[in-house]
């Protein structure tokens, strides 16, 4: 598990967090590209925009996000999630995130540096 730091883009009254979620207990798991398990109703990160708060704090898509700013996220609907992620009044968020391939992406990580 890898703990996420996203700093949100202030523009104007929006809070940029630079990316995007799928999942839900609401949702169809089965849908899921991201999940081995089809009937992980988790929230997953679909997309994640080139240069924005979310990819510059390390988030990668895929990442299966386990908690917001200490708040579960494995039980949780597609809107829920939502809302916890986009506070008005929260400048930073704090993930708890799982990521199948952790050895990977380090060993991506420390070849590009």
């Amino acid at each position: 598990q890898q703990r996420i730091e996203i700093h949100k883009l202030r523009d104007g009254d929006n809070l940029i967090l630079g990316f995007s979620i799928g999942g839900g207990i609401d949702q169809d798991p089965s849908q899921n590209p991201f999940s081995e398990d089809k009937t992980d109703k988790g929230i997953y990160v679909t997309r994640v925009s080139k240069g924005g708060p979310a990819e510059v704090a390390g988030l990668r898509m895929g990442d299966k996000i386990m908690q917001v700013n200490g708040w579960d996220m494995t039980m949780v609907t597609h809107d829920q999630a939502r809302k916890k992620l986009t506070k008005k009044n929260e400048d930073v968020v704090r993930l708890l995130v799982t990521r199948k391939s952790l050895e990977n992406a380090v060993r991506q990580s420390m070849m590009q540096h």
